[in-house]
């Protein structure tokens, strides 16, 4: 029998569910339960080979909460009344979160108890099950006791991949259904229409308003241009589908799919009548435009660095406004961390000597491009109506969801003489899990590791024989923003010297309450108005003429094309060295910094698209819709233009270490984002690797021990706060308020800045009216140093440029609340460059002018323990104020993890902690 799998409700990043309702009680729940639950048959276990194996032993994984991410509705129900777990949900859960609290005696003997072995296949006595999906003879997946994780083996290309696609439904099936919805824009008729679902659905649609021709076209083209592969990766991609439809087709009859299609009204339980759809090829390319522009999409945010250089020309005047604008953006610090650390320079995005075609707004004439319309019943009210505000400042916000970090060590300067990785994505934290592990053998594939639900016909990131790899978001700029003039009126625009109609694109959505998602009825129309230069995102005046600001991407219509790159990565006869490796990952158009290592060698590399820009654009503003000030070669059809050298691409081999926490690649590499200053949290990592690059003998233990060290470091304790307390210690704090303050801090910064539980499971912070105060003081100190000077109007532009703060308990950072990823946006350079000025250290790159205190030490210190008294009296209830999880106060579950429910299965919280969310340990032995 085919794998019985469990079950999920609703987006949690579009919302937890509520509880079920009141007549499921729990006598009533178990004689459904009976009802529904039918026998599993299990095949005789059976041994994996692995000869192809080269790790040794030494290559290690862990991807929380666990493999399995479908439910049956009986499932669903005993997890919601009892809190029991399918097997292999969470089973991985626990062993990630005892990393925080267990990694100071860590050994390399112990690794696997804070993750799972990943080497290649199943000892024969570890196998829990056995299966030929569908009876086919030329593909097997064996499924291990411990995690439940697929290792698909096929003998022909086709049942592979076909085993590939039938292992994810079953363990993903009503994600990925979810996520095929959201890149459509359908999400709310899917899955109900909470807020949350509304904001997810319009967030993606305005990015990305493909038309079934449109994802159909994408395939055609990439097919089209990569030869052989492409015509290899096109198969590949009908048998993945192939095998999910067989599961989704097996599920059905034997009625074991996940319950969430009951609980949103698609099946019924009683009579099993409903219909889940069979899965089309344009379906991936919806999935796959969802996960780029989460992770894998640089830039924007052009007219909202427009605003803020006009707010600082306002303020200090053109010249000296445009210098003060420039060191707070930070385009080229001298001072920050940096991936490629060997002096080499990669110049991309830098500000040109005269630039040409800007088009900036006139001031106060900026609004944002409706995209709602026509709403009714719940799409109209006033929860909708903040969703739809935050998902339009999401959508447009130059601050990226960039995450992920890596650590990687030359085999110089290990003890083994082989290199060392320690690198993951920081996906964030769901239920189920956005990826899913598995292990893939077949003609002309080899691999195991994670891939994003829907898209694992190859592994995307994770080891092969005898290699590792795996990425973090980079950010370099492949967006910009072109004002075309308006003519006629305003849904027509100049397209070289002609009026030409905008395309009006539009999908409308409608629901109604189901037992997963109460929300009443509702509807609304999502509208956007296409040009050749991509979706309207902002109208204004330039000059007294009517624009529209538009969004073009390089990406954009090109969503597919980075599967060559993927397929390479799982060929063994393809990549065998970091040369190889290098080679594809230029067929990836997204925006990554990819990490290798092998047994001799790693390697690093940056991927995208990066367009050539004509000759004067600065793409941190927006510029004319006009010939003279496209991307060199561009085609307004195919979206095509000349694009930057695999050359020009930051990338090295066997420098002494690589430390990538989304910071700046290299020298004169300009990322979209603000905030490569001074202080990043790459920081925290580069600052540990480095030391023990120095000493030498560096172990998997010891590189582990740095990332999980830096994982709970609160970043503004260790690189900003002792120049705070420089300030005021400069003169006897006698104030005893401020002075106990003080000693708190202190003490705190004395123990290592952690933000970690006194003991295991204690849900208590070690020095936790110490983080009280500095969450507390860090936004009172930010404003009180910068808003005298900047003044208003510019300081709520820069903060629109770049949030002041992302702590773990924020939920205004990009990433929400509970989502571990912490400390990556925020004005931490701003007051250490500040400081240190007004310290009189040196700063190279300082801000054009001093604000804290006006530059007088003893105002700025006047103003530092002004605040700080304040921060001291605020109380925990103020500074954590609860939510739907957290009673008021409780600063260790505010800051905690949660596994945000994408469907019927809920999951514990978890101790904060800032580190990839699948995460790889790996020392490869030898080579082929």
């Amino acid at each position: 029998m085919p794998r019985r799998t469990r079950h999920h409700a609703l987006f949690d990043k579009l919302r937890t569910p509520r509880k079920l309702p009141g007549f499921l009680k729990a006598a009533s729940v178990c004689v459904l339960i009976a009802g529904l639950l039918s026998p599993l048959v299990q095949a005789t276990p059976a041994a994996a080979a692995a000869s192809n194996d080269y790790c040794g032993g030494q290559c290690s994984d862990i991807l929380p909460p666990g493999e399995n991410g479908n439910a049956t509705l009986a499932q669903i129900l005993l997890n919601q009344v009892f809190g029991t777990q399918p097997d292999h949900a969470e089973d991985q859960l626990g062993t990630y979160n005892s990393l925080a609290t267990g990694y100071s005696t860590l050994t390399d003997a112990k690794i696997n108890t804070f993750f799972n072995d990943s080497s290649f296949g199943v000892a024969s006595d570890q196998v829990a099950s056995t299966e030929n999906p569908a009876g086919r003879s030329d593909v097997t997946i064996v499924r291990d006791k411990k995690t439940g994780v697929p290792h698909i083996t096929g003998t022909t290309r086709y049942g592979t991949e076909f085993g590939a696609g039938y292992a994810a439904a079953e363990d993903r099936l009503w994600l990925m259904d979810v996520f095929r919805h959201v890149g459509r824009g359908q999400l709310t008729t899917f899955a109900g229409g909470a807020a949350s679902n509304q904001g997810l659905e319009q967030e993606f649609y305005r990015n990305a308003p493909y038309s079934e021709a449109d994802l159909q076209a994408q395939i055609d083209n990439a097919v089209a241009n990569n030869g052989a592969r492409g015509q290899q990766a096109l198969d590949d991609a009908n048998a993945y589908l192939a095998g999910i439809n067989s599961y989704i087709d097996a599920s059905d009859s034997g009625r074991y799919f996940p319950g969430e299609y009951v609980l949103t009204g698609h099946k019924d339980s009683i009579t099993n009548a409903g219909t889940i759809d069979h899965f089309k090829i344009t379906d991936l390319v919806a999935l796959a435009s969802v996960i780029g522009a989460l992770f894998g999409s640089g830039g924007g945010g052009e007219v909202n660095n427009a605003i803020s250089l006009l707010a600082a020309q306002e303020k200090y005047g053109v010249t000296e406004g445009t210098k003060v604008w420039e060191s707070f953006r930070e385009r080229n610090d001298p001072e920050a961390v940096l991936t490629v650390h060997n002096g080499e320079s990669y110049p991309y995005g830098t500000k040109p000597d005269n630039p040409q075609g800007e088009a900036l707004p006139d001031a106060g004439t900026v609004t944002t491009e409706p995209l709602v319309y026509n709403a009714t019943g719940t799409g109209a009210d006033q929860s909708a109506t903040a969703a739809a505000e935050t998902a339009t400042k999401t959508a447009l916000s130059s601050a990226r969801r960039g995450m992920s970090n890596a650590l990687v060590v030359s085999g110089k300067y290990t003890a083994s003489g082989h290199p060392i990785a320690v690198f993951g994505p920081q996906t964030g934290y769901f239920a189920p899990q956005l990826l899913m592990l598995q292990e893939i053998q077949g003609p002309g594939i080899s691999a195991r590791g994670a891939s994003f639900a829907g898209l694992s016909m190859y592994v995307e990131l994770g080891r092969g024989q005898d290699y590792a790899w795996s990425a973090t978001t980079s950010g370099q700029d492949i967006i910009d923003s072109y004002a075309v003039e308006l003519c006629q009126d305003d849904y027509h625009y100049l397209f070289h010297g002609t009026c030409t109609a905008m395309d009006e694109v539009e999908q409308t959505n409608s629901w109604k309450p189901t037992t997963a998602d109460g929300t009443a009825a509702g509807s609304y129309t999502m509208k956007v108005w296409k040009t050749k230069y991509g979706p309207v995102e902002y109208r204004a005046t330039v000059g007294g003429k009517k624009v529209a600001y538009t969004t073009l991407r390089s990406s954009y219509m090109h969503e597919a094309d980075s599967i060559i790159g993927f397929q390479m990565l799982n060929d063994p006869d393809y990549v065998k060295s970091p040369q190889t490796f290098q080679s594809a990952v230029q067929h990836i158009n997204y925006t990554f910094n990819w990490f290798y290592a092998d047994s001799t060698h790693t390697a690093y590399y940056n991927s995208g698209n990066n367009p050539v820009r004509a000759t004067g654009v600065d793409a941190e503003f927006p510029v004319w819709g006009q010939a003279a000030y496209e991307w060199q070669n561009w085609n307004p059809t195919t979206n095509t233009a000349d694009y930057t050298p695999a050359a020009q691409h930051p990338q090295s081999i066997d420098q002494d270490y690589y430390v990538s926490w989304n910071n700046k690649q290299a020298l004169n590499y300009t990322t979209a984002s603000w905030g490569d200053g001074s202080v990043h949290r790459g920081n925290l990592l580069n600052d540990r690797v480095k030391k023990l690059v120095a000493a030498g003998g560096v172990t998997r233990s010891v590189l582990v021990k740095a990332m999980a060290d830096a994982s709970l470091t609160d970043l503004r304790a260790e690189d900003v706060l002792p120049n705070l307390l420089k300030v005021i210690n400069s003169s006897t704090v006698t104030d005893s308020t401020a002075a106990a303050a003080v000693t708190k801090l202190q003490t705190w910064l004395t123990a290592g800045g952690k933000r970690t539980e006194t003991s295991a499971g204690s849900k208590t912070y070690a020095n936790a009216d110490a983080i009280r105060i500095l969450d507390a003081w860090w936004p009172l100190l930010v404003k009180a140093e910068f808003q005298p000077g900047l003044g208003d109007d510019l300081y709520t532009a820069f903060t629109n440029n770049l949030y002041i703060d992302e702590t773990p308990s924020a939920a205004h950072g990009p990433t929400g609340a509970h989502a571990g990823s912490s400390f990556q946006y925020g004005w931490w350079s701003y007051v250490d460059k500040d400081i240190r000025s007004v310290l009189g250290q040196t700063v190279s790159g300082p801000l054009a002018e001093q604000y804290c205190g006006g530059g007088s030490l003893s105002a700025c210190r006047d103003i530092l323990i002004s605040t700080l008294k304040t921060a001291a009296g605020t109380s925990a209830s103020t500074v954590y104020p609860g939510d739907s999880l957290c009673s008021a106060g409780d600063q260790w579950c505010a800051d905690s993890i949660v596994q945000r429910t994408l469907g019927g299965i809920k999951h514990y919280n978890i101790s904060w902690q800032n580190r990839p969310t699948f995460q790889q340990v790996v020392e490869f032995t030898s080579h082929r």
